[in-house]
């Protein structure tokens, strides 16, 4: 008998053999998937089931994926949204992300990359087991409150910067674990190009400069992936 509840998926996709295939899949992977041909039969199933992660189509019938996102935060506005969608123009991104979006993937994907985002996003949601909220982090000496923007060492304070704040979060929310540089990128930055990339290195380096006074705590990075923070 089962004693952990699995992770639930909405998934909301027109085409048939592609949506067929992702339940599938996920279903195969241990998660529990509900999929819909279109936004509005994926609504109405949101308000009355209880999810934990959505996989929304853009270009969908009767509701696209955009309508579906700003009206599923309304009823939830924490619920991490994916969405999936053939563009690719910049513009596309940064509407999908105004509509909620926690990730954005191009069509053609693979499944492989499908299930990273999943786990990233689901890892960087959720509570750690000892029950902190995610309003207060710990990491050696420090104690960090994403929602007021605030560092503190001992008596020291430092006030961080919206983009150092959402970064350092990422970070801790995957705590000696790798943190993948294009999903950090995309997360933060909306667009992974190369300019955000160095913007991205720049604000690393100025975490680390805020977390120097405890040995115990590093950023290092992870070639050809991205980074990590240790607490040793």
């Amino acid at each position: 008998m089962e004693t952990t509840q699995k992770t639930k998926i909405l998934l909301a996709e027109d085409d048939e053999n592609l949506g067929t295939l992702l339940r599938e899949y996920l279903i195969v992977k241990s998660y529990d998937a509900d999929w819909f041909i279109n936004g509005e039969k994926a609504y109405k199933s949101f308000v009355k089931e209880h999810y934990d992660l959505c996989i929304l189509d853009v270009m969908m019938p009767v509701k696209d994926g955009y309508t579906l996102a700003r009206e599923i935060r309304m009823t939830n506005p924490d619920i991490p949204i994916i969405f999936l969608t053939a563009k690719s123009l910049k513009e596309d991104i940064i509407e999908g992300f105004k509509a909620g979006a926690d990730d954005y993937i191009s069509k053609p994907f693979s499944m492989e990359e499908l299930l990273f985002r999943v786990e990233a996003i689901i890892r960087r949601t959720k509570k750690d087991p000892a029950g902190t909220p995610q309003s207060e982090y710990k990491v050696g000496g420090y104690m960090f409150y994403p929602n007021t923007q605030l560092l503190k060492f001992g008596n020291t304070e430092q006030k961080l910067t919206t983009k150092e704040s959402d970064l350092l979060k990422l970070l801790c929310a995957n705590k000696n674990t790798v943190l993948d540089r294009n999903f950090t990128l995309k997360t933060i930055w909306v667009d992974d190009n190369y300019f955000n990339a160095r913007s991205m290195d720049v604000y690393i380096a100025k975490l680390r400069k805020y977390l120097k006074d405890d040995p115990r705590v590093q950023i290092i990075n992870v070639h050809g992936k991205g980074f990590k923070l240790i607490e040793s």
